[in-house]
Parts: structure tokens; sequence; C-alpha cells
């Protein structure tokens, strides 16, 4: 059996980058438009940007790893 050549092609609709980008903007953005205070913001945009940035660059190239290695490891080398 092989595995699917990208994490995304395993994760449904709302877990693809597209939706992850989309809901963090939305939601930095949702927070000016209703608050219109930059600190508030802020404060509202910096867990989004790492739950955004780990999601859609880091825990890609994890899965990716793992994958590989799992490989390696029933291939025997």
């Amino acid at each position: 059996m092989t595995a699917p050549q990208s994490v995304w092609q395993v994760k449904p609709w709302w877990c693809q980058p597209w939706s992850i980008v989309l809901t963090g903007t939305g939601l930095i953005g949702g927070s000016w438009l209703l608050l219109h205070r930059v600190w508030l913001t802020g404060l509202v945009a910096v867990p989004v940007l790492a739950w955004m940035g780990f999601f859609v660059l880091v825990y890609p190239r994890l899965w990716a790893d793992a994958v590989q290695g799992q490989g390696e490891t029933e291939s025997g080398v």
C-alpha cells in the first residue's frame, strides 16, 4: 500500500491550506473591523498567525518526514 504524496490528500476540506489561511485572515480582519484597536487585533493576530504557520508550513514537513522515515523502515534501508 502506498502512502499519500501529501498530507493534504488525507485531510478534509475544512483542514486544507486555503481554509486555514481564509479562516485566519478572517479572524484577524474581523477583529479589526469589530474593535478598531491595533493592540487588540495584534493580540488576536499573534496566536492565529502561529496556528496558521504551524499547520500550513511546519506540519506538512513533519508529516512528510514521518512518511519518508516509515518507508525507509519498511524497506530495510
